[in-house]
Parts: C-alpha cells; structure tokens; sequence
C-alpha cells in the first residue's frame, strides 16, 4: 500500500505537465460545470493495477467525485470489461483523462506482464520467486514495484539501504575481487546485517561460499553452468539462497525456473513491460 501522500505528490507532477498553462479546448467549450460519467475500460486481457494513483488523479480535480470500481487490483481484466467508473463534473474527467490512463497503462502492463513470468515458473515449481529489480522509472518506483506486487511477484530492494549488503560487479571490480569485496563488507558489517554476492563462474560462485554469502546471484551464467553451480552451492552451502538474472524472458525463465534456484530477478518486469491497452469513454449525466 503506497501512501497517500506520495500518491498525491505524483499526481500532481503529472497534471501539471498538461495543465501548467490550463486546459484551452475544455475551458473554452464548457465554461460552466457539466455533469459527466466515465467508463475506464480494457480493450484487451490485462491485470488491473494502479487505480490508487488513476483516481488520485481526478481526485484532485474533484474532491466530490463518486467511484465504483469493477474489477479489483490484481485480478483479470477482459477485454471490454469495465474497471472503474467515475462519476464528476466533465471539466475533471477531461482534463485528467489522459494522465489517469498514462498510469493505468504502465502499471497495468507492468502487472500483467509479471503475472505471464509467475504463472510460467509455476509449471515447474510453486516455491521460485519471481522478482523485480532497481530499473525502474525515475519518481515512479513505488508504483511500479506495487505493480509487481499486483501481479504476483516480489521485490527484490526498494532501495540502497535497508538490512542487504548486495554487493554487485562493479563493487567487486574496485575491491579486487569476490573474495576481497566479502572479506571487506564481514569486517565492518553488523553480524545480523545479511550479504548476497553476484557472481558469473564457477570459481566466483567457490568464493561466495567461501566467504559465508547468505544468497549468491548467477548473473548472466549459461544454463548448464547455472544447473553445475545450483548443485555446487546446495552441496557445500545448503542454507545459502539462490538468485539468477540476466537475459530472462518468457521464452527461457521455465528452464531457468527447472535448474533449482530459489529467486528469479527480471528487469524488464519494469523497464521493458508492453503498456496495457485501455480508453475512457466519458458522457454527459443528466
């Protein structure tokens, strides 16, 4: 759940970018306040994400708005199937109209494309994680995680601090390597504080172990490689967690999903996600 008045502070940043300078064409036809409905519906199969900010949108446009919604956050919408409507005055549904829905088509994108990626791993285990990671849109990361939250997934870090020392590539190429990065994060960590490590061989992930890492990504490892490594880390490290990344897709994540690891992170569940087809069609309420 995303706090208010975070949800308010994006909203507003976005309204201003069409309303800055008014609203010409809504101003000049309807001077007056007109009693309108709005039908926010989708045009195609898409799982329902990001109403908090959609209605936070019109909300500030009009404090005395009616809502019913008709499909919940994180369930399946069909094509044709009306989520929400909005009862205001015309002014608000025209003027928020098109930031409303630039949200709902992120986030419901980001939703449903998470879902596809969970209900594939599922195919071969009910126990791997799907989750995302830091690439996200600059000022929109709360929302785009709760997204992922929507359609299934986990998150992997909020941010850069928190209780996970995660030590990544370019932080081992300035400590000089995975052994030395560990030895230097064990002497000044708190004991409770828990390490994970990326790693890309075998002999990288033999130091992770060695270095007590609690979870080791594979970045970007083979899928044969992958599979030698998953046995290697449960043979000499059983409690460690296992995360893989790098270059999933769709097409692939199953079999990384069958070589036994426990996480699976996917940046393009945020940067990449296809934007969910959806209109509004708004009418007068007399």
């Amino acid at each position: 759940m995303i706090e208010p008045f975070i949800l308010r502070k994006i909203a507003k940043q976005a309204l201003k970018e069409d309303l800055a300078y008014g609203d010409i064409t809504t101003d000049t036809l309807f001077p007056h306040p007109i009693p309108a409905i709005g039908h926010i519906r989708a045009k195609g199969p898409l799982v329902v994400a990001g109403m908090d900010i959609c209605l936070e949108v019109f909300k500030l446009l009009d404090a005395c708005l009616e809502i019913k919604r008709g499909v919940k956050e994180g369930q399946e919408a069909k094509p044709g199937e009306t989520i929400v409507t909005i009862t205001a005055d015309g002014h608000a549904l025209l003027k928020g109209e098109r930031s409303a829905l630039n949200f709902l088509q992120r986030l419901c994108g980001i939703a449903t494309l998470t879902r596809k990626f969970v209900e594939a791993v599922k195919a071969v285990s009910e126990h791997v994680c799907i989750m995302d990671t830091r690439k996200t849109t600059p000022g929109l990361r709360a929302l785009e995680k709760e997204a992922v939250r929507l359609g299934g997934g986990l998150s992997h870090r909020h941010h850069l601090g928190g209780d996970l020392l995660f030590i990544k590539d370019n932080h081992i190429a300035l400590a000089g390597g995975v052994t030395a990065a560990l030895t230097l994060a064990r002497k000044r960590l708190s004991p409770t504080t828990k390490i994970e490590v990326e790693v890309t061989s075998l002999a990288e992930v033999g130091e992770a172990i060695a270095g007590r890492a609690e979870i080791i990504l594979l970045d970007n490892m083979s899928q044969a490689t992958m599979r030698e490594a998953v046995v290697l880390i449960r043979t000499e490290a059983p409690t460690v967690r296992i995360e893989a990344s790098g270059g999933v897709c769709l097409e692939n994540v199953t079999d990384i999903a069958a070589t036994g690891v426990d996480m699976i992170s996917i940046g393009r569940l945020t940067h990449s996600a296809p934007a969910s087809d959806l209109s509004m069609d708004i009418s007068t309420r007399w």
